[in-house]
């Protein structure tokens, strides 16, 4: 929540907004972690995997697969910090099924 990273919804009275980035905190953090992942996603093949699962077979655009991987960036941060353990690739995903 401290870079703004959560979504909100955008209605009023009768008007059925859009869910976007509620963009209610540190903009220097969320810029850096959106340049991060921008990054990533071109030399970490974990990240890169990621980003071609969302586009690919969630049917996200890249834009939101970008966002959604700034908000995964931002929760492994704090878990790691938290947790003192390095970054695991294999962790917190869920099983794959076998075809």
């Amino acid at each position: 929540r401290k870079a703004g990273l959560n979504l909100a919804e955008r209605t009023s009275g009768k008007y059925k907004g859009h869910i976007k980035l509620a963009k209610r905190g540190n903009a220097v953090l969320r810029k850096h972690l959106f340049f991060t992942v921008l990054h990533l996603i071109g030399t970490n093949p974990v990240f890169a995997a990621w980003h071609k699962r969302n586009v690919e077979g969630k049917r996200l655009t890249p834009m939101q697969s970008i966002m959604k991987l700034t908000r995964k960036l931002a929760r492994l941060l704090v878990a790691m910090a938290r947790t003192g353990q390095p970054f695991q690739p294999g962790r917190g995903e869920p099983p794959r099924r076998k075809a």
